[in-house]
């Protein structure tokens, strides 16, 4: 049992200096590597559109539906558009846009890099003297550090209209009204913080998905099994941080002061 700890420890460890070297990596990589940056980025960003877009559209109007007959049965219809909104902007898009990602990249990562290394792929990088943190890891990384946020604001429209729609199938407020009631309680610092702190998401499914695809075994079980790895430990990673992030962030604002409305 000390043993197993001993080995989880150790392998925690190699993880951490892994996460280092791609942080150190990202400068090298964005000056010399842009055009990877760049292919990375419109794999995470925009081929993720779809899926967020309707994951973004079917939230805000399911809470909606949730929720509009509650707020209905107590008289409080009016309020419904503050607080979904609020809901959506400051918590709900910001980890679902986390877990999409970690469900497409995680997997995705991990079963590319993991058939790279299945084929000698890695070997021959460093054989050349070529570095997989600086060429491979770090552009990937980067390139969901950036989409995360980007698909953060979109699955808040998307969730925002989606809510919209059901206003003016089953509700009474005008679009106007609802889009002004939807502004009572965000301030334009919450929104910012909210969508800002995905970029760490995005870091860890970068950084998670391309260790679990580097350290799978040489066979296709292997890939196989990174790719459900990457998946399960990339979303965990992201609830992680949000925990993690959150009460840090609220700290940061009572310390400086910016806690107040």
């Amino acid at each position: 049992m000390i043993a197993g700890g001993m080995r989880r420890l150790e392998h925690f460890g190699r993880f951490v200096d892994f996460f280092l070297r791609t942080l150190a990596a990202a400068p090298r990589a964005v000056a010399r590597s842009w055009l990877e940056v760049v292919l990375q980025f419109e794999r995470v960003a925009v081929m993720s559109l779809p899926i967020v877009m309707g994951a973004g559209f079917s939230v805000g109007l399911v809470t909606w539906l949730q929720t509009h007959r509650l707020l209905v049965a107590n008289g409080a219809e009016s309020a419904l558009p503050s607080f979904l909104s609020v809901a959506v902007v400051v918590e709900i898009g910001p980890v679902l846009a986390g877990v999409l990602v970690a469900s497409r990249m995680g997997a995705g990562l991990a079963a590319e890099l993991g058939t790279m290394t299945l084929n000698e792929e890695i070997e021959a990088r460093v054989a050349l003297g070529t570095d997989p943190v600086a060429g491979l890891v770090a552009p990937r990384a980067i390139a969901c550090a950036l989409a995360v946020p980007l698909l953060t604001v979109v699955i808040d429209a998307s969730a925002l209209v989606g809510a919209l729609t059901g206003e003016l199938t089953g509700g009474k407020l005008t679009p106007l009204r609802f889009w002004r009631d939807s502004l009572t309680f965000l301030r334009m610092a919450d929104v910012i913080e909210a969508t800002l702190k995905t970029a760490v998401f995005g870091l860890l499914v970068g950084v998670i998905g391309c260790w679990i695809g580097l350290n799978s075994g040489r066979s296709a079980e292997s890939v196989g099994r990174a790719a459900t790895r990457g998946v399960v430990l990339s979303t965990l990673a992201v609830f992680a941080a949000n925990v993690v992030l959150v009460p840090c962030i609220q700290l940061a604002n009572a310390a400086l002061g910016w806690g107040g409305p």
